[in-house]
């Protein structure tokens, strides 16, 4: 579902050209653990973050994307890496390194989507289910403005089949379509179109435990959010 959520923000460009100069974006870790932030650029931006870095409990962290910027951003958890960079991570690993080179986050994976333009559009996705809450706030800037997310921590009520756990304990939480691969639930063959896929009643306990995050791969009219001339804070465990 990655794939189609990016090919989706894409396609967002296309509603405004590029506007000048620079937007920051600046990545804050309210959890009580370290988080390895992953960025992922879409074709032709620059990578943000050398891919990758850790951000200890209470730091944050700017980033600056020049305009016309699109990408992606997420929270791994539980890595180790050795001094070359190579490791791993529990949730949301990127091919066992600290900087992620392009690649995405393994789902289940919490995101934070942007294409930046004119008007910037922006999400975050529990498309590819979920593993750390996560916040998107728009920083001055223009328009509906509004803040993005998830700050519930799904881990909680995540349905038995969907769950990931570790030790014992449920570490992230499975999209319906991860756990059954389904056209129903992917939204694909003759489900491939908003008007033949649905919500389900396991994306509904995402939208009811996160109502301003996309809890399956339409959920569009509540969960992309705009606003222009904007810099951007990204939050894990905003609630914290």
């Amino acid at each position: 579902m990655a794939s189609l959520r990016l090919a989706t923000l894409g396609m967002m460009v296309l509603f405004g050209s590029c506007r000048a100069g620079a937007t920051v974006f600046t990545l804050v870790n309210k959890c009580s653990y370290t988080v390895w932030p992953g960025t992922l650029s879409g074709s032709g931006s620059s990578v943000l973050g050398e891919g990758g870095f850790t951000l200890a409990p209470g730091q944050s962290v700017p980033l600056t994307a020049s305009s016309g910027w699109s990408g992606r951003f997420w929270g791994r958890t539980d890595c180790s890496f050795d001094a070359s960079g190579k490791g791993s991570c529990i949730t949301g690993d990127c091919g066992n390194v600290l900087n992620c080179a392009q690649a995405g986050g393994a789902p289940p994976v919490s995101l934070a989507e942007f294409t930046l333009g004119d008007k910037d559009f922006y999400d975050v996705s529990l498309v590819d289910g979920y593993n750390v809450p996560l916040s998107i706030a728009a920083v001055g800037g223009t328009g509906d403005c509004r803040t993005a997310g998830c700050v519930s921590d799904l881990r909680t009520s995540c349905p038995a089949e969907l769950s990931v756990t570790s030790n014992g304990q449920v570490i992230a939480c499975k999209s319906a379509c991860a756990a059954f691969s389904t056209p129903e639930y992917c939204c694909t063959g003759d489900h491939g179109s908003p008007q033949t896929c649905s919500p389900s009643k396991y994306s509904q306990v995402f939208k009811s435990a996160c109502p301003t995050a996309y809890s399956y791969a339409y959920d569009d009219a509540t969960s992309t959010f705009t606003c222009s001339n904007a810099d951007y804070t990204i939050t894990f465990c905003p609630s914290s």
